[in-house]
Order: structure tokens, then C-alpha cells, then sequence
């Protein structure tokens, strides 16, 4: 599941981009589809969240995976591992010392915008800071632990999730954080040490962010990854009770399905 590690990643596997010189744009969205970089350079391929920001001369191509996007990159020519269908993307790059032209598609994107690089900082402006910024120590743990005690009577669980709150946490990391500090995620914000579930969502999602495999029970094996999250009925690693699922949310806010210990965070 997508989540601002897998972003982090993958904003670091198409550095390359970055100097190379746009030959041809194909942008498969109504909203976009006249937009090109044709010509431009690439300048910057940067993460925010779960956001993914490129900008080329003085545009900025901005991208979200959902649920099911993903990006997949091959020399000009080559069969593609999706279908052409599911393509929202395709940029076709300089390909030096590569013998043909470089393609960037972008498969199931959820969202696909362009916008002046001018507008940046407006349209960024609704979110919450990135946890796993270098800078996060700096201003962004007290701007997250601010936005989330706003409303004390809002479930942490739905706090967790609003990127509005802080940028980057999606459902694994909200059950997986949930169970680590042993809260229950329906329970109301006033009653969580909010201070301390932000300091562990960024400590669990940094030691995460250069691994291949995202793990917060210390075991590396896949299938013991994790402690709770799509774990439904399945005994608890800590005390052997069985772990619930249920969904929260509702009004401003999605619902999204929750899973939890009933003996290690009590309701």
C-alpha cells in the first residue's frame, strides 16, 4: 500500500530524470492532455507525503498513487509490463549513454495535475508537514502534534490519517502505530498522549524508509511483518487474542477499515 515511504522510494529511483531533456509528453487525463514539457529539462523530482512532484522548466507535473498506481521505467521501444490502458503518464526522456530514448509511465495514477511552479506553495498549502522530512525536528513535529490536538474530539485514528494533520501516514502505519503505543484507534484525541504517537509514527516510518520491506515487529520475514494491520481474526503476537476489524470514519472523512488487539488496546 502506498504509503510516504514507498513515495520516498520511489522519488529516489527516478532521480535519474533529473538533467535529462523531455523528447515527447503524453499526458492520458482530459484535464492535463494539451499540457507538454517537450524540450524542457528536468529539474527536480521530489516526494511530499504521498504526493510526487516533478518539475520541468517552469511547470510542475503532480502526481498521487492512490491505491493502485505505479511507475515503471524502460528504454523507448520496449514491451510494456501493463497494459497501455492503465497509462495516466508517459514521458519519453533522452536516453544517454542508453542507445534509445528513456520511458517514464506512470500506470493508475489516482491523480494527475499541472500547474506553474509559481503555485507550488499554494497548492501544497493544505497539508500537513511531511514525516519523514529531514527537517521534520525543525518545525514539523510541532505543527503535526498542534493540527492533531485542534480537535480533541476527533478518534486518533482519524487524525492519524488526515494529511491535512501531518503528510505521509496512510492505514498500515496508522494500525501498525495504534497497536505499538497500545491505543485503541477510535479512541477520542484528548485521551492519547499525542506528543508521544507522533514521535513514534516518524521513528517507525524513518527507520522504514530505505527498506524494501516495511516491518514494525522487527521481523523481516514477509507475512511477520506486521502486528495488526490485515491480521483479522488471526491471534495477537503479544497475547494470543484474536485481532478485530471494524471501519472508522464517516462525515468529512472516508471510512477505512481498522484492526486492533482487544486485549493490548483496550477500547
Amino acid at each position: 500500500m502506498p504509503e510516504g515511504d514507498s513515495v520516498l522510494q520511489l522519488s529516489r529511483r527516478l532521480q535519474f530524470m533529473t538533467g535529462r531533456e523531455v523528447l515527447h509528453t503524453s499526458l492520458r487525463v482530459p484535464s492535463v492532455a494539451t499540457a507538454r514539457f517537450d524540450g524542457a529539462v528536468c529539474e527536480s523530482v521530489w516526494p511530499y507525503g504521498k504526493h510526487l512532484f516533478m518539475q520541468f522548466g517552469d511547470a510542475v507535473l503532480h502526481t498521487h498513487l492512490k491505491m493502485e498506481g505505479t511507475w515503471a521505467m524502460h528504454l523507448a521501444g520496449d514491451r510494456w509490463r501493463k497494459p497501455g490502458h492503465t497509462a495516466r503518464v508517459v514521458l519519453q526522456l533522452e536516453g544517454s549513454p542508453y542507445p534509445r530514448p528513456i520511458e517514464v509511465v506512470g500506470h493508475s495514477l489516482g491523480l494527475v495535475e499541472v500547474f506553474p511552479v509559481a503555485q507550488y506553495g499554494e497548492k501544497t498549502s493544505y497539508l500537513g508537514p511531511d514525516i519523514l522530512s529531514d527537517e521534520w525536528e525543525l518545525e514539523g513535529r510541532a505543527q503535526a502534534v498542534a493540527r492533531i490536538l485542534s480537535r480533541p474530539e476527533r478518534t486518533i485514528g482519524q487524525a492519524l490519517l488526515d494529511q491535512k494533520n501531518v503528510a505521509g501516514i496512510g492505514n498500515e502505519y496508522r494500525a501498525e502505530i495504534c497497536f505499538l503505543a497500545g491505543i485503541h484507534p477510535a479512541r477520542p484525541v484528548a485521551g492519547v498522549d499525542v506528543p508521544a504517537v507522533v514521535d513514534l509514527a516518524r521513528r517507525l516510518m524513518w527507520m522504514n524508509r530505505d527498506a524494501p520491506l516495511r516491518v514494525t515487529t522487527g521481523v523481516r520475514r514477509a507475512g511477520e511483518n506486521v502486528y495488526v494491520f490485515g491480521r483479522n481474526r488471526r491471534p495477537c503476537r503479544r497475547c494470543g487474542s484474536r485481532i478485530e476489524q471494524d471501519f472508522l470514519g464517516g462525515g468529512e472523512d472516508l471510512e477505512r477499515v481498522i484492526w486492533w488487539c482487544p486485549r493490548c488496546q483496550p477500547g
